[in-house]
């Protein structure tokens, strides 16, 4: 079992990708605390801290679209995260199935 003490040893709050399974598409950023990577890893749904509400938030709740995470990857640093997922529906609470569609000009 990986050791989640060594997650948090520079931030209380780190980073989550959240990744589609079969497209590989980045569907999200969102941001986690212990407590919440615990009931991820004892749901297999993902759960997330709210910086704008200063609380855990089950992705879905409301929505009924539960992003599954099938695998999960910390960085090499040990100071992110990325889990693989398979969404019940759009990720976006604006519906777009991803949250990064608003492409910026290079």
């Amino acid at each position: 079992m990986f050791d989640l003490d060594l997650l948090f040893q520079k931030s209380e709050l780190i980073p989550v990708v959240i990744q589609e399974e079969g497209t590989r598409a980045v569907l999200m950023l969102g941001f986690t605390n212990r407590e919440a990577v615990e009931r991820t890893l004892e749901t297999k749904t993902a759960w997330f801290w709210s910086r704008s509400r200063q609380a855990l938030w089950n992705k879905g709740e409301t929505s009924g679209h539960f992003l599954h995470v099938r695998e999960m990857y910390a960085d090499c640093d040990r100071d992110s995260l990325l889990y693989v997922c398979v969404p019940d529906g759009p990720t976006c609470h604006t519906g777009a199935h991803s949250c990064f569609f608003n492409q910026i000009a290079l």
